[in-house]
């Protein structure tokens, strides 16, 4: 019983009868019956609110088991990998090798012939959740609608006036299972640079919604490899997908 009911002179007669009046109240039966007697009226009162103090805090707790369960995976009795969400991904340039990625990537276009091979994807500046990474390539691994984007910072050395308008071309392919690259995305950009200047900077940005599959793979080529490698907030390919 509650400290309400010990606060009661123990033993009392009076209690002791109406405790055993309620034991024998048919179920159902309303308190109005014990009106006859204050003493019994206040004892059942007394009994009515502490078991309803009781369900209320059983109902609270089943109700935050119940969140913990739908928290934790009850069949392996482990949290969530950190991976749970939506697929994304986000890297940074790594320096290339000047050759040993021709035709790893499938038969590329001229204006697009270099593959960028290597990627970082576990920095301070990139990620991968999701979504899987490989010599170069994205491997989505539940189908949707993707926005697929890539920006090159392209650094060109210039070799005099008769250069001083290269064209620079980037690329981001998509490759189904078992097939050659299909060209997604094409950015170009030609710049006029000044005679006497060393190198000519230029960034190339581009993006686009995209239905993939599980399985198809996105990479990026450019037409040239001359690029700044030195800054990872300039030179990025990423992926993820909406919910649309």
């Amino acid at each position: 019983f509650p400290s309400q009911l010990k606060s009661q002179a123990p033993g009392s007669t009076e209690e002791l009868r109406c405790l055993q009046v309620l034991n024998q109240q048919p179920e159902g039966s309303s308190l109005e019956e014990l009106t006859s007697s204050q003493t019994c009226l206040k004892l059942a009162s007394t009994i009515k609110a502490y078991v309803t103090t009781v369900t209320e805090n059983i109902i609270r707790r089943s109700a935050v088991k119940e969140a913990w369960r739908s928290y934790f995976n009850t069949s392996e009795g482990q949290v969530p990998p950190k991976t749970a969400g939506k697929p994304s991904a986000h890297l940074t340039l790594r320096p290339q090798s000047q050759d040993g990625n021709l035709g790893r990537f499938g038969n590329l276009s001229q204006s697009c012939r270099h593959a960028i091979a290597r990627w970082e994807h576990s920095t301070l500046h990139s990620h991968l959740q999701n979504i899987s990474y490989r010599d170069g390539r994205l491997r989505v691994e539940q189908p949707g609608k993707y926005y697929v984007y890539s920006q090159i910072y392209f650094r060109y050395r210039s070799a005099g006036a008769q250069d001083s308008g290269p064209q620079l071309v980037q690329c981001i392919q998509w490759q189904p299972s078992h097939s050659q690259p299909i060209l997604l995305l094409k950015g170009v950009g030609t710049k006029c640079w000044a005679p006497e200047a060393d190198y000519g900077l230029h960034a190339l940005y581009q993006g686009g919604l995209f239905e993939l599959k599980a399985g198809d793979e996105l990479f990026v080529s450019v037409s040239s490899l001359a690029i700044d490698y030195n800054d990872a907030a300039a030179s990025y390919f990423g992926a993820f997908r909406l919910d649309l």
